[in-house]
């Protein structure tokens, strides 16, 4: 009897690094289900040969609903890739208390409640990877994005305490931590980049293969944070 492909869940998987992140799982031989507020679900999930999720997973129930109809549709979940949208932005003292709950929901949240919504499919299965993508930057943080940063750090906690509690099942949890990432690095100019040893910005797909990589070959990587960002953070 052949075996039945593995199966991967991309939330907020429509476009950019998430949607990369399907098409690589994908072509690794995953059957990949996108979970996405837009079309660009369905439009990713035809090309692809997925399943389509439509849905806003800050809302409650959404996750957790996306997690059963993979499992109702293909029996299991062995790969859960947490993508995100883009969180208000502006001077702290600027940002109000609803501006800060925005972006937990976005960036750490939706972690939490995916984590605890897959947990319960890839403990009966045996194990599965989770792979969160952050950024390289809560370590360093930037004052451009100050909800993601602040947000993505306590990720970066939970991601650590869950994979230590999880490890026994089978069950490993790491974060993808990208720098600056375009659908087209050529098209950055040169002086944007200039801090960045390699000397250029990374493409989706770039990324993506980190992802891949993390959440199929990376069998005995658990609780790390993984960055991809063309040597810019400078902490060792």
């Amino acid at each position: 009897m052949t075996e039945a492909p593995p199966t991967a869940l991309v939330i907020a998987g429509s476009s950019g690094i998430g949607a990369a992140s399907a098409r690589e799982l994908a072509a690794r031989g995953h059957r990949v289900a996108v979970l996405a507020r837009g079309e660009g679900a369905a439009e990713l999930a035809g090309e692809i040969g997925g399943l389509a999720i439509r849905g806003d997973y800050t809302e409650a129930g959404v996750v957790e609903a996306a997690v059963g109809q993979v499992v109702s549709a293909w029996g299991r979940l062995d790969v859960l890739v947490n993508s995100a949208g883009h969180g208000p932005r502006g001077k702290l003292e600027e940002l109000t208390d609803q501006d800060l709950a925005v972006g937990f929901d976005l960036y750490f949240y939706n972690v939490v409640r995916a984590c605890r919504a897959a947990l319960a499919p890839m403990r009966a299965q045996g194990g599965g990877s989770v792979v969160n993508i952050s950024s390289a930057s809560p370590t360093e943080p930037s004052p451009r994005f100050p909800t993601s940063m602040v947000a993505r750090a306590a990720m970066t906690t939970w991601t650590k305490l869950w994979a230590d509690e999880v490890a026994a099942d089978g069950i490993r949890v790491n974060n993808v931590l990208p720098g600056y990432t375009v659908a087209d690095p050529e098209s950055v100019p040169a002086e944007w980049t200039s801090a960045i040893p390699l000397g250029r910005a990374a493409s989706y797909q770039e990324v993506a293969r980190m992802v891949a990589f993390v959440a199929c070959d990376a069998t005995y990587t658990t609780g790390q944070n993984l960055r991809v960002d063309g040597g810019l953070t400078r902490g060792v």
